[in-house]
């Protein structure tokens, strides 16, 4: 019987720690999409001055 109740109490603890991590929030996957954004936007910005810029206006 002990090893029920511990077993339950074991059950609740994992359960409650659980809620805790999940109610925290998906703050990983937050920095991770907006370490990619950044690195998009960058990649974005150095093209355009590297390649646009330099062959100056079509004419």
């Amino acid at each position: 019987m002990a090893d029920t109740d511990t077993e339950s109490e074991r059950q609740d603890a994992d359960d409650r720690r659980v809620d805790e991590i999940v109610g925290a929030g998906p703050s990983g996957a937050f920095a991770v999409a907006g370490v990619a954004t950044a690195i998009v936007v960058a990649l974005y910005v150095i093209f355009y001055l590297v390649v646009y810029l330099p062959r100056g206006a079509v004419q």
